[in-house]
């Protein structure tokens, strides 16, 4: 995929653009050919660091530990799931194990790093998985969570397994030059998880959440298939 046509999709989504109420997300489409989606080595689960933020908090699940009734009432709202101190200890092996698996950003309020560590550690450590240590503060939070909205989880692994991955590249008030180049992250990363890199593509759409999608013409100038 090349940067030029990933630009004069984004010129013609823009140009059949309908205004609206709010600000749409700008999504990337890409559709799988030549692979069995039921087999584990031909599904896609990989996570991209884009180089822009797409100003929402990533398409991973977030997580906080967390021990002060104040901090946790002041965010509960931007996590997906809060864990309070006391409960630590009281998780099965097989809650944490899903916490290992499920959650892509752990955050823990300070104190809590301790029974997080004790009884956490052993699952969570090896697998990449022990939380960040942060201060009870909502702004520190608000500023981490944004920043992680350049992460973002491309999978075809939820659900029914499907021949295409779908996934956010940033919203309509961006620059066409940052959705470009975001788009190309994703793109790339998904091309090395296939087995017969861009064989296996078979065709890549851009579209706003509201709007028709747009297939990206090819290297030889003629809309893929």
């Amino acid at each position: 995929m090349q940067k030029k046509y990933v630009l004069a999709a984004l010129k013609e989504m823009r140009e059949k653009s309908k205004p609206r109420k709010f600000v749409q997300s700008i999504e990337l489409i890409i559709n799988f050919k030549g692979l069995d989606t039921k087999k584990p080595a031909n599904q896609v689960d990989v996570k991209v660091n884009m180089p822009h933020a797409t100003g929402k908090k990533g398409s991973g699940k977030s997580l906080l530990f967390a021990k002060d009734k104040a901090f946790i009432e002041s965010v509960k709202e931007d996590f997906d799931r809060i864990i309070e101190e006391r409960e630590i200890e009281k998780l099965s092996k097989k809650e944490i194990a899903l916490i290992a698996s499920d959650f892509d950003l752990l955050l823990a309020e300070g104190p809590t790093m301790i029974p997080v560590g004790k009884y956490l550690g052993q699952q969570l450590a090896p697998k990449g998985k022990m939380p960040k240590p942060v201060k009870p503060n909502k702004a520190i939070i608000e500023q981490i969570l944004k920043q992680a909205g350049s992460v973002t989880r491309v999978t075809n692994k939820k659900g029914k397994f499907m021949p295409l991955v779908q996934s956010v590249i940033g919203n309509e008030k961006m620059q066409d030059e940052e959705l470009s180049e975001n788009a190309l992250a994703i793109a790339d990363a998904v091309t090395k998880e296939l087995p017969g890199k861009h064989q296996n593509i078979k065709s890549i759409f851009v579209k706003e959440s509201m709007g028709p999608p747009i297939k990206l013409a090819t290297a030889k100038g003629a809309s893929q298939k």
